[in-house]
């Protein structure tokens, strides 16, 4: 009964909290940051151009007027073009760029562990050793009798 009401209590709090970050307003130094000047293909925190500085200029004071970071950014985009924005979009062709760092992630733990299992099989098996020479052994055993007793 308690795992059930821990689990709602979580689910719940997780429903709610998309709706919480919605209500803060947009801060403009994470803007600058997601945001690349169209001149230096810096991110605008980056950036002392003339038309970042336009950019930061406009980006306080549509945070000012009350402006949300999509209405921000889609007016930038729109003036700008799809390239101001730092992270590609995650549709089209720019959706590749979101999941090739995964295919090449997962491509590579198979390539290891492919070559792992091939490495153990492949290894020859430890060698029973062979015997030691009489006298050899011979004066192992006084040794080990001397440190015995």
């Amino acid at each position: 009964m308690r795992t059930l009401l821990t689990v709602i209590v979580v689910g719940c709090s997780l429903g709610t909290a998309p709706g919480t970050w919605a209500a803060q307003p947009p801060n403009a130094a994470d803007l600058e940051a997601e945001i690349v000047c169209p001149v230096c293909q810096a991110t605008l925190d980056q950036s002392n151009a003339p038309v970042a500085r336009r950019m930061k200029l406009f980006i306080r004071e549509r945070i000012a007027a009350g402006g949300t970071e999509k209405e921000i950014k889609d007016s930038l985009v729109a003036e700008f073009g799809p390239g101001v924005l730092a992270t590609p979009p995650k549709s089209g062709f720019g959706l590749l760029a979101w999941l090739l760092p995964l295919v090449a992630l997962v491509a590579g733990l198979i390539t290891v562990g492919l070559l792992v299992r091939a490495w153990s099989r492949t290894r020859a098996p430890p060698d029973p050793g062979t015997p030691l020479d009489p006298e050899l052994e011979r004066r192992v055993d006084e040794e080990l009798a001397r440190f015995e007793g």
